[in-house]
């Protein structure tokens, strides 16, 4: 509790309150807490949104999830692909620029000359803290609200859906709880202006695929491919 409680001196400007009350659709009440959620380290102050990101990761994590149960009928690996993906540094960064949340962010001098409005980091990390924060003053229906207008374009956009096979492959191996896929040269043949590599991926538990191209890095994305046409 001392990260809200030593917050509770500093209040929100103007503008911040404003854009929180337009999010939220409510005037916030406890201003230290959303104060502390716009907060970085960096600023010297002895409360900062870490506690409040922790929160609100496993709101959107939950809200997402649920999101993706209901509207989508995928396999548990290509849920877990999406979620993967809707739920990354770079999914929330690109939700917080949309909404403009570095006008309202908290940091030192520092970390504003080098370029910390404009880090995936801490905009992913501040916009997570806005949901715990969220989730803490008005509970979870409005925090799940707010993270589906924040994530609408995602969610029913490709988000997710579109990877380099070897990406999706290993997303669908954590999804579904195996180990990661391991890549073997097989063979390498034909002459050196012409060159042709077989690689094999296997899946501990699952099988394994073979695929061939011009060059390992081909031949390892067409097996991950055909893998993921036979088994995902």
């Amino acid at each position: 509790m001392a990260a809200r409680d030593t917050s509770q001196s500093v209040a929100l400007d103007d503008t911040a309150r404003d854009w929180i009350e337009a999010q939220t659709g409510a005037v916030p009440r406890d201003e230290g807490l959303w104060v502390a959620a716009l907060t970085h380290g960096s600023t010297g102050e002895s409360f900062d949104y870490q506690r409040l990101e922790f929160l609100g990761d496993r709101v959107l994590g939950l809200t997402i999830a649920e999101w993706l149960y209901e509207h989508t009928d995928g396999s548990e690996g290509k849920l877990s692909q999406r979620l993967n993906a809707l739920v990354s540094r770079a999914a929330c960064a690109k939700a917080a620029r949309t909404e403009g949340l570095a006008d309202h962010m908290r940091l030192g001098k520092q970390a504003r000359a080098d370029g910390g409005l404009e880090s995936d980091n801490i905009l992913g990390d501040v916009i997570e803290a806005l949901i715990g924060a969220c989730f803490l003053e008005h509970g979870f229906d409005t925090a799940r609200a707010l993270v589906r207008r924040w994530w609408a374009d995602a969610v029913e956009g490709r988000t997710g859906q579109s990877k380099h096979p070897k990406s999706a492959l290993q997303e669908w191996a954590a999804g579904n709880r195996r180990k990661m896929p391991e890549y073997d040269l097989i063979e390498r043949s034909g002459p050196d202006h012409a060159l042709r590599f077989t690689v094999r991926v296997s899946v501990k538990g699952v099988g394994d695929e073979t695929g061939t191209g011009i060059s390992k890095q081909q031949a390892e994305t067409d097996a991950a491919a055909r893998f993921l046409q036979r088994h995902g």
